[in-house]
């Protein structure tokens, strides 16, 4: 099984390279992971990674400035159903419309917005640090306890309808920690910052 990472300009991508191989390698799952911007390697995964760390609006323009990168994953995971999985802003970047800095159309993959976080004076944005979630039922939390600690990094949330929320944390209100949508999975939160659990969910997305 082969799992593509994909290189855009954005995205803690060593360490989330690394998170994989890590998992990988601890859980004896013969994966072979690949970071690459190349569509036809994209083409040849198994399963899809998107990162992202920055803008939403910087990372949409960073990815379809790369030539057959946004094609090759609309073909992959849309028409062709292969898993992915979306990191932070990689996971924003499936929704309708984001609104940070300016409105952009997002892939749409996922119904919903991308919003700035709004709370209390006394809540500071960018939510940093770690959070506990709560979560549904789903294979790609098996073996994380409820109420485990993860860690988020983001001035916006994903606003969508309760049944594309698999994960949700509270911060100030409650916040959109994890979207799951057919075949197509996102974090709000960084697996790859995220130690013990975080490893956990990676597996878990490996063996989806």
């Amino acid at each position: 099984m082969k799992i593509a990472i994909i290189n855009y300009g954005y995205g803690n991508l060593h360490s989330v390279n690394q998170a994989f191989k890590k998992a990988n390698n601890d859980y004896d799952l013969n994966a072979e992971i690949e970071v690459t911007n190349n569509p036809n390697e994209i083409n040849k995964a198994d399963k899809i990674v998107l990162p992202g760390v920055g803008s939403f609006t910087g990372c949409l323009n960073a990815i379809r400035s790369i030539d057959g990168v946004y094609e090759s994953l609309q073909e992959q995971v849309i028409n062709k159903k292969k898993y992915f999985m979306g990191i932070c802003v990689g996971m924003q970047l499936l929704a309708d419309i984001g609104y940070e800095n300016e409105k952009n159309d997002g892939f749409g993959w996922v119904s919903g917005t991308v919003e700035k976080m709004k709370v209390p004076l006394d809540f500071k944005i960018p939510h940093m640090g770690w959070n506990t979630i709560q979560f549904k039922n789903n294979d790609l939390f098996k073996d994380i306890d409820e109420n485990s600690d993860f860690y988020f990094v983001h001035s916006y949330e994903f606003k969508t309808v309760d049944e594309n929320i698999l994960a949700t944390t509270n911060y100030a209100s409650k916040v959109t920690a994890a979207i799951k949508k057919d075949n197509i999975f996102g974090t709000q939160f960084h697996p790859e910052k995220s130690h013990k659990n975080g490893q956990k969910l990676i597996k878990n997305f490996i063996n989806w």
